[in-house]
């Protein structure tokens, strides 16, 4: 005897087939812009129906949930900030990161800032937030850090090695609450070569030197 939530899915697929997957990217895309200017509380369906010039109905219709909509739109989406970096060396590869944040600062990170806190709540939200935008961007961390293993650069058994990710993501977090900002490529750069780089036993840069004057 097929179970319930089998019965159901025929039903649901051809309920989902009324918007075409052009128009559900819109949606999605949509959504997704309203949480970043706006946080996840604020978000409402009547706004991303007002928005997207959608009737509320079908958004309810379609994905039962504001939180239902959120995860669709979340998956609609996987990618990471670090995507192809490999210049070689792992500082510049590290540089380069710091490079994409700052490049994605009113993107994928204003994402992460504003569903941190609702996805701690929600186990759905979360479990979408890791899997779209958080493991592929330390999977590539995580990768860097490998290659540099590979090529000598740093100690196999180095205990830091494991979190580097940690760190980025960790600074990147801190900094809006320490100073009410992103950690833009600038910030980064010199956490990279003060923080993360010496832990790893690879050179941290001299400081700049001050204008002389002359």
């Amino acid at each position: 005897m097929p179970s319930p939530a089998s019965a159901q899915e025929p039903a649901l697929a051809s309920r989902r087939s009324k918007i075409t997957p052009e128009r559900a990217q819109e949606l999605y895309t949509a959504v997704l812009d309203l949480v970043r200017e706006s946080g996840y509380d604020s978000l409402t369906m009547e706004g991303v129906a007002s928005r997207t010039r959608c009737g509320k109905s079908t958004l309810y219709r379609q994905w039962g949930s504001k939180p239902e909509l959120v995860v669709a739109a979340l998956h609609s989406t996987r990618r990471t900030l670090f995507s192809d970096i490999d210049t070689g060396s792992l500082s510049g590869d590290l540089r380069e990161a710091a490079q994409a944040v700052d490049a994605a600062s009113g993107q994928d990170t204003a994402l992460m800032h504003a569903l941190t806190h609702a996805a701690l709540q929600n186990p759905d939200l979360l479990r979408a937030l890791r899997s779209t935008l958080i493991e592929p961007a330390v999977a590539a961390i995580d990768a860097m850090v490998a290659r540099a293993v590979r090529r000598g650069e740093i100690e196999a058994g180095n205990p830091a090695a494991e979190y580097v990710a940690a760190q980025v993501f960790g600074i990147m977090r801190a900094r809006p609450l320490l100073e009410g900002r992103y950690a833009d490529d600038a910030f980064l750069t010199r956490f990279i070569e003060c923080a993360v780089l010496p832990a790893l036993g690879l050179p941290s840069p001299p400081p700049a030197s001050q204008d002389s004057g002359t």
